[in-house]
């Protein structure tokens, strides 16, 4: 038996933000709507004239603007708190994947009386929570349309909630927040998502015709448009098609959930503070290789949908030119990692078992290090 779900109201509007007040129609149980976000989105203006729009309509609104990447614990209990206490009727997470992942577990903590330490894991979040609406500033992480949130625990040890609660009531695509985007960002969060449709297509334990179907299409768009979105930021076109790809691959993968990738590059975020997005395109190259004996057929099935050969050697060429073509960095020494912190990050990736659980091929702790070793 296969299952699938997803967010079922998703909007499509370039521009949409500047009419939030007619977005949110429906969602909001009073005049009270708590934007969380982060500081460096809010400094580009990207929400101002949303907030002038709500603020028109007679809605009154509070910013909660602390979320840093992977938010630690205290800052994610500190804002539902906060959003609690405003007593917001609706929760706007508006940012790439760290605001909106913060978003849906302040909304949920929020909602209810569930402690935070009870969440972590698969489906344990429970009971009810505050509608909310997700909106995206990055084609990257798909997090607008997963029921995944990634929070750091502790120094550095990162842990996911992963429950259907999490699940956004509406989601907004507006390509124009993504307009001007610098290269580096557009680049890392775009090879981001299309390991995102990587990993769902070639995910042992869930993979589905829905998946596959969603995985693929992703790949088409992202492809097709990642290099020219880098090298023109202000091509509309080629934005809105990265963030539909980005969102259709966050689809794939929350239902047939990433893998190793995704677990090698954690520590890198988690130890040197590595942008995520960045970190999956450092070891995605040499994870493809690894998986290569047990996902070979998978990565060729989708090279030849993608017209760039018929084997799997052919994708793993594919990502290795878009990694060139954009220019993200392919090392670990140019992201400061050194080679002295191999065996710590590879300790710590062996214990992702959430992801590595998924992957074509066992992973080990020797092949941990030998990867890390090649890309540093």
């Amino acid at each position: 038996m296969h299952t699938f779900k997803t967010v079922s109201d998703i909007r499509i509007a370039p521009g949409g933000a500047a009419k939030l007040d007619l977005l949110i129609e429906g969602l909001s149980s009073n005049k009270r709507v708590a934007i969380v976000t982060d500081k460096g989105v809010r400094s580009l203006g990207l929400m101002d004239s949303g907030i002038d729009a709500l603020e028109s309509a007679g809605f009154d609104v509070m910013i909660f603007d602390q979320v840093v990447a992977d938010p630690p614990e205290a800052i994610m209990q500190e804002i539902a708190d906060g959003i609690r206490a405003f007593g917001a009727g609706l929760v706007i997470g508006f940012g790439g994947g760290s605001p909106m992942d913060t978003a849906k577990v302040a909304a949920h903590l929020a909602g209810c009386d569930q402690p935070l330490e009870t969440m972590y894991g698969v489906d344990n979040a429970k009971g009810p929570k505050l509608p909310l609406l997700l909106i995206p500033t990055t084609s990257g992480t798909g997090s607008e349309v997963t029921n995944v949130a990634i929070l750091t625990t502790g120094k550095t040890a990162k842990k996911g909630v992963v429950a259907d609660s999490l699940y956004a009531d509406r989601v907004l695509l507006d390509a124009e927040l993504t307009l001007g985007l610098p290269a580096s960002i557009t680049a890392a969060t775009g090879i981001d998502a299309m390991v995102h449709a990587i990993e769902a297509y070639t995910s042992i334990r869930l993979k589905n015709p829905m998946s596959d179907a969603l995985a693929l299409t992703a790949l088409r768009k992202l492809r097709n448009n990642i290099v020219q979105a880098v090298n023109e930021p202000t091509n509309l076109d080629a934005r809105n098609e990265m963030l539909i790809g980005a969102m259709i691959a966050g689809q794939a993968f929350s239902n047939a959930p990433c893998a190793a990738v995704h677990a090698l590059a954690y520590p890198l975020g988690g130890f040197f503070h590595v942008p995520h997005g960045l970190s999956n395109a450092l070891v995605l190259t040499e994870v493809m290789k690894y998986n290569q004996p047990k996902a070979d057929h998978w990565y060729a099935e989708i090279a030849t949908d993608l017209g760039v050969g018929q084997s799997g050697s052919a994708l793993v060429d594919e990502m290795l030119r878009i990694k060139d073509a954009t220019k993200v960095p392919q090392t670990l020494t140019e992201v400061n990692i050194p080679s002295d912190a191999i065996i710590m990050m590879a300790d710590d990736a062996m214990t992702k078992d959430r992801l590595l659980m998924n992957n074509a091929r066992v992973m080990t702790h020797e092949a941990v290090v030998k990867i890390y070793e090649t890309i540093l």
